[in-house]
């Protein structure tokens, strides 16, 4: 197969490829604020925590954070504890609120006082990583604490209905989220062994979509 051949079969094969993406796209997707971008969400649902992948155009302007974590912001507990890293004006009072869940607050209200910053919303993110450290004593990472705690800030609204959903914060009753937010990122969410600030147990990364200029 000479240069040329090969040239034209890889053009062949993006081609298809792209074609079978923009398909499943108009079959699934859902676009976003009318930018090149779809989020593919599982299917029958209206109020799904997670997208199962992003597409994205080739004019797009991106923004990516860096790895955010808590501020310590509970002077009342240990220096380098988990609990210093909390807020507990945020919590409200609720009960049944995690470490880890209190935490991913505050490092949420951070990624959005970020992104702000930068010139672009939690409404506008389209990716996510987080990474959790296991509180001490416990024998795996609060997954279900960062998950009520994600839903404070994202994928709260019925894509349906468009109307916020209650959602819970510790073991009280649902009530409206603290930010409303109908995107629903791709996300992964992954246990580490440490994080690099002594008593963090929540970091977070995003990348966000500019609105089309």
């Amino acid at each position: 197969m000479n240069r040329r051949t090969r040239t034209l079969t890889a053009a062949a094969v993006g081609a298809t490829l792209v074609l079978t993406g923009a398909t499943m796209a108009d079959a699934q997707g859902r676009l976003l604020g009318g930018r090149e971008v779809r989020v593919m969400l599982p299917q029958g649902q209206s109020n799904p925590a997670i997208a199962t992948g992003v597409a994205t155009g080739k004019d797009l302007a991106f923004y990516q954070s860096s790895g955010l974590g808590p501020t310590a912001l509970n002077p009342s507990a240990p220096a380098d504890s988990p609990e210093r890293y909390t807020d507990p004006s945020m919590t409200g009072g609720a009960e049944g609120v995690t470490v880890t869940e209190a935490q991913a607050l505050v490092v949420l209200r951070n990624i959005a006082a970020n992104l702000k910053a930068a010139g672009v919303e939690p409404k506008d993110v389209i990716t996510m990583k987080c990474y959790l450290a296991k509180p001490p004593g416990a024998a795996v990472a609060d997954y279900a604490g960062w998950n009520r705690a994600y839903r404070q800030f994202f994928a709260n609204v019925d894509l349906e209905t468009r109307q916020a959903v209650p959602v819970p914060m510790g073991s009280s009753a649902p009530k409206p989220p603290i930010t409303a937010n109908a995107a629903r990122p791709a996300r992964a969410t992954m246990e580490v062994t440490s994080l690099a600030v002594p008593g963090w147990l929540v970091e977070v990364e995003v990348t966000a979509t500019y609105p089309r200029r």
